[in-house]
């Protein structure tokens, strides 16, 4: 203790005012990251606005894309039915076409799909006003994508044409990737 510089005594208030100095240099510190972290968030949120709009915009242009598929679902039931029916004629006893188009109209009705692409172009306005809404959404969002999902895949099994089958696997995945951006969202 006799060796200079080892134990240095010093007066309190001088402690004191030291120890002032770094609390007010670690509130200023803290100010600035906490000011920085809500800057940032800001921009990431401004970012994630337009990845998700993006994704709905996609899943717009899908939807579109499936409904003119759609449309020629019927006639192309009919003409399989007709197709497997002329294959199996020595089989079966003759059936009339009335017969036929009442066959075909009943898995028509089974195989469309508008219903399910109704309520995707529904979810996709819904995202939209609860991006515009300004609340926290990131769970409304979440929930709105197993929406998403469960529409997509109704219509990935009912489908009965292969360019169907892969715009809902396309739409699948379009739809995963606006449910990562949305776990980016509180």
């Amino acid at each position: 203790m006799a060796i200079r510089g080892v134990l240095e005594v010093r007066d309190e208030e001088e402690n004191d005012q030291r120890l002032k100095n770094i609390e007010i240099a670690i509130l200023e510190g803290l100010s600035k990251g906490l000011d920085e972290l809500v800057k940032n968030r800001y921009a990431e949120g401004e970012r994630l606005v337009v990845s998700i709009g993006r994704h709905l915009d996609e899943i717009d242009s899908l939807i579109a894309e499936a409904f003119s598929i759609d449309e020629a679902q019927p006639a192309v039931i009919l003409k399989r039915m007709r197709e497997q029916i002329n294959s199996l004629a020595n089989e079966l006893p003759a059936l009339t076409e009335e017969r036929l188009a009442q066959e075909a109209a009943i898995l028509a009705v089974k195989a469309d799909i508008r219903e399910e692409l109704d309520r995707i172009s529904a979810h996709v306005e819904g995202g939209r006003e609860l991006i515009e809404s300004g609340s926290p959404v990131g769970r409304k969002l979440d929930f709105l994508c197993q929406e998403f999902n469960r529409e997509a895949n109704t219509v990935c099994s009912k489908s009965s044409d292969l360019n169907l089958t892969r715009l809902g696997l396309q739409l699948k995945a379009v739809i995963e990737r606006l449910r990562e951006q949305i776990q980016n969202i509180e």
